[in-house]
């Protein structure tokens, strides 16, 4: 096995991660570096496919304010949110968004030179910056990859897996285990800080607009080393994904095509969002995402529509170019034709509980963006809020860091030598992981998500998926060391889902995205669910024996 050792890991090379690495290279100077560990290409992400764009509370835009802003966000949080973080990421809008321009984000921006700002569901006020018309996440990207390559103090491990935290017998974290896919060889790596950057959790179901690398392996990584995790029941369903024939990994229908006056149909054209809220297509996602999963059970239709014809085809095109593009490509003239969509997960609003500069429970590990829940986004995600808090978490991340030691240590216990063993030694074992078909199960699980730990939860259904994907961990029980990268994202996709499986039964209420058919009221305080490994461990006893 390498070893090697840096002033900072971060694993993830989202916006979150790229934008911490910058951050970090022009706060202070680390002697050993900071390195991005990725396991598909520096570029590729869940933030490059943000369709909608970023949240900006800007000066300029005299119709809108902080407070305005933190109103929308708290009432689409349904009560979770945590008020000084949404204030604190309102109030750090406007110096988030120069500091991108002066990356090089190319904001859309009109005939006289001012930002476009666009209306999505949920929000007051038109504030959502756009680039590159509906490529937004894209772009960002884009401009931040580059000034990473071109940064010297930062180093990056593509097509490489972070495995195992490692931590002290004082459960402090002292740096990562890594996998690399393509020289199929595992590397010690040291750090005085480790950020998980790693993203969401999107392909633990069935419909996703997620990438393939969604795989909830921050979550898994956090999960293993006893960190606390925060309110994993609350997935957000996005409610309008192409709805295409065999096709799983869905392409996300912007909320940005209803912010600008698209309507939610049935296929004769009839509109039905005036039967479930009075601000109709743009309610909260939550609410617009039940009221389209409703008619389609209704009707006994695998979709409903988007009817955007109103919208001019030419402005449609250049508001939307990579929809238009879609659309097109699989024959559905938008001018003419409604646009047929779903519901897909999208977003997890829950996650390993940070503060808003990233802080976990473990001393010496960090996690921000959506791998992160510092109470921004409470029950229900307010639309465009997560590339802004990616940015702002990112930048206060690397303050916090500017005033910690970065002197990495020599100093191993035999806690953390016991941990490399594990992946050090060729186990017996790990040879009848080549006999487990991977991509079979994780099929297997998502189906059981989506079956049972969907957009309408009960306690049979919810105690069903346990008792299922414990027949799963059953078949592939792994651990620790795995023949594979598919056969490590088939264990991380194992534990998320029972995270999430076991605080949906534990939440005994209808909040946000967390919708009990058995109990569809909220309750009068609104808490947060705070779990980690030991406890999900003694509540699985309670649940695994029962059908």
């Amino acid at each position: 096995m390498k070893y090697s050792k840096y002033s900072v890991i971060i694993v993830g090379s989202g916006i979150a991660g790229l934008y911490a690495a910058l951050k970090l290279s022009e706060t202070i100077n680390l002697l050993d570096g900071i390195l991005i560990i990725t396991k598909s290409e520096l570029s590729e992400s869940n933030s490059r496919y943000a369709q909608g764009g970023i949240v900006g509370v800007l000066k300029e835009n005299k119709n809108d304010s902080i407070e305005l802003h933190v109103k929308d966000t708290l009432k689409a949080g349904a009560g979770l949110c945590e008020f000084d973080t949404v204030k604190f990421i309102s109030e750090n809008s406007q110096n988030i968004i120069e500091d991108l321009i002066n990356y090089g984000v190319d904001f859309d921006k009109d005939e006289n030179d001012n930002l476009k700002l666009t209306m999505e569901g949920a929000h007051s006020i038109r504030r959502i910056l756009h680039s590159g018309g509906d490529a937004t996440g894209y772009n960002i990207e884009k401009a931040l990859v580059k000034k990473v390559k071109e940064n010297p103090n930062i180093f990056v491990y593509e097509k490489t897996l972070a495995v195992e935290l490692l931590l002290n017998k004082d459960n402090i974290c002292k740096g990562v285990i890594t996998y690399n896919q393509e020289l199929n060889e595992y590397e010690t790596i040291y750090a005085a800080s480790t950020v998980l950057a790693t993203g969401g959790v999107g392909q633990v179901y069935k419909y996703t607009t997620n990438p393939e690398v969604a795989t909830g392996d921050g979550f898994a990584l956090a999960y293993k080393a006893n960190a606390l995790m925060q309110d994993m029941e609350f997935i957000q369903f996005h409610p309008t994904a192409l709805k295409l024939p065999n096709c799983e990994n869905m392409f996300l229908i912007s909320e940005a095509v209803r912010g600008e006056g698209a309507k939610l149909v049935d296929i004769d054209g009839n509109t039905f969002m005036e039967k479930y809220d009075e601000r109709l297509e743009l309610a909260p996602r939550d609410i617009v995402t039940r009221a389209i999963f409703n008619e389609m059970q209704k009707l006994k239709y695998n979709c409903m529509y988007l009817d955007a014809t109103m919208i001019d085809k030419a402005v449609f095109q250049q508001r939307f170019p990579n929809i238009y593009k879609m659309c097109k490509d699989n024959n559905i003239d938008v001018s003419k034709d409604f646009i047929p969509v779903a519901p897909a997960a999208h977003y997890t609003m829950g996650g390993i509980r940070t503060t808003v500069e990233g802080q976990t429970s473990i001393p010496n590990l960090y996690a921000i963006g959506e791998a992160a829940s510092n109470g921004l986004h409470g029950a229900n995600r307010l639309a465009s809020n997560s590339l802004l808090e990616c940015a702002i978490c990112a930048s206060e991340l690397a303050n916090y860091l500017s005033f910690v030691n970065h002197q990495t240590s020599n100093i191993i216990d035999e806690k953390i030598i016991e941990t490399i063993k594990k992946y050090d030694e060729n186990i017996e074992t790990l040879y009848l992981d080549y006999e487990i078909d991977s991509v079979k199960l994780k099929h297997d699980l998502k189906n059981i998500m989506w079956e049972y730990v969907g957009i309408l939860r009960d306690e049979k259904n919810l105690k069903l998926a346990l008792y299922k994907i414990n027949d799963l961990e059953n078949i592939y029980s792994n651990k620790y060391k795995c023949a594979t990268a598919s056969h490590y994202e088939l264990r991380n996709l194992i534990m998320t889902a029972k995270i999430i499986v076991l605080s949906a039964i534990k939440r005994k209420e209808s909040r946000g995205a967390h919708f009990r058919v058995d109990y569809p009221t909220p309750l009068e305080t609104a808490k947060h669910s705070i779990t980690n490994m030991k406890e999900i461990l003694d509540y699985e006893k309670t649940y695994v024996n029962i059908k």
